[in-house]
């Protein structure tokens, strides 16, 4: 994104240039989907696309926000910047972020904001995650917090659940915030130890796909699963040595599933293990600079979260399908929650044109949607840019 655009838009806007400019990237699960909650791996990286903050200080005790993407515009007084803004209004990620670096002490004086994203809208690659990190670099960085980023990691998750109202997991801070570039991240999420895996991608791209399905069930959906998960758990665990799903390996699972009460249970569990498993292997693929084993893996993933956890849907089965049509295409599978959203796969530099060209038509064929296409790479995370 052209900064010296945006800076010319912040100074129309409030008549004095901006101090400090910051970025935030969004990110892409590339495998590991569904086995956060239940205590596993994740393996997401930090993209190019993100959101950009200009900021300057101002003496007025309000603080104003202002996005190039979306309509609402605010004043808020310094004193009111624990008050949530209805109708689930942007500004409250940000407020978030804010309240919870007052409760380390840290107050914010008056500020001057300018947010622009270039994050696909409902594309599900965490524009929320990427304010607020955005949002918490700039404040550690202008008022001296002195915070580790892994604890503005924490603390912007700890504003999404307790202030906006989200139940989100770490991960998409967690990827927003320690993202480097060329590298994917291992997380285990239970103890959020991790792991900077080289990501080679010499000669292939990182094509995120949108279905613009609108994503009605994932909510519903992703209770009903999480329940599940805690039941399958709960029969299989008898001896009461397992606190997560991901902690029984596959060869005690092949053990311990005749204790489950239902085919749907086991389908779930299985998926749970199995996805644990494939994270793990796609670790050591990478290690071993073997991205077709790594793609192979991401197939597998597609194929369990739509025949064991039943979370995919017929867009996102139709776009991975057509995707995996294309000679070129070494991985695609659905990242996210699922009923909607994104697939992530990769391909061969020299096929990405193809890709796009018979993908999209394909799929609209197939659903009567228009999907959008973005060609990613894989880059640092939130930092200050001047």
């Amino acid at each position: 994104m052209d900064t010296k655009a945006l800076k010319a838009q912040f100074s129309e806007l409030y008549g004095a240039e901006a101090e400090a400019v910051f970025f935030s990237p969004g990110r892409v699960n590339l495998i590991g989907e569904h086995t956060d909650y239940n205590g596993g791996y994740v393996f997401p990286c930090a993209l190019n696309y993100g959101t950009y903050l200009l900021v300057r200080k101002n003496a007025d005790n309000v603080v104003r926000f202002a996005s190039t993407n979306l309509d609402l515009s605010i004043a808020i007084a310094l004193s009111d910047l624990s008050i949530k803004q209805p109708d689930g209004a942007w500004v409250n990620y940000p407020l978030g972020v804010v309240e919870q670096f007052a409760k380390k002490g840290i107050e914010i004086s008056g500020l001057d904001l300018l947010y622009s994203g270039n994050i696909p809208n409902g594309a599900g690659l965490s524009s929320s995650a990427s304010i607020e990190l955005v949002t918490s670099v700039m404040i550690n960085d202008l008022y001296e917090g002195k915070l580790a980023m892994m604890e503005m990691v924490q603390l912007s998750q700890n504003a999404e659940n307790q202030f906006v109202g989200v139940n989100c997991g770490i991960m998409d801070q967690f990827a927003v915030g320690m993202g480097k570039a060329n590298h994917a991240l291992a997380l285990k999420c239970d103890t959020l130890k991790f792991e900077e895996v080289p990501l080679k991608l010499d000669g292939y791209k990182i094509v995120i796909s949108n279905t613009n399905k609108r994503r009605g069930l994932a909510d519903s959906k992703y209770n009903e699963r999480r329940s599940e998960c805690e039941k399958a758990l709960e029969e299989m665990n008898t001896e009461g040595k397992f606190q997560f799903l991901s902690d029984i390996d596959f060869d005690r699972f092949n053990d311990l599933h005749s204790k489950l009460s239902s085919d749907v249970l086991l389908r779930r569990a299985r998926h749970v293990i199995t996805e644990n498993k494939r994270v793990v292997d796609a670790m050591s693929a990478l290690e071993k600079n073997n991205l077709q084993e790594f793609g192979q893996l991401m197939n597998a993933s597609h194929v369990s979260l739509r025949d064991d956890y039943e979370v995919t849907g017929s867009e996102l089965d139709a776009l991975v399908e057509e995707a995996w049509r294309v000679d070129g295409v070494i991985g695609s599978r659905m990242t996210g929650a699922g009923f909607g959203g994104c697939t992530v796969s990769i391909v061969k530099d020299a096929a990405v044109d193809n890709f796009l060209s018979v993908v999209g038509p394909a799929y609209e064929k197939r659903t009567g949607l228009k999907p959008e296409f973005y060609v990613a790479e894989v880059g640092d995370g939130a930092r200050r840019l001047e």
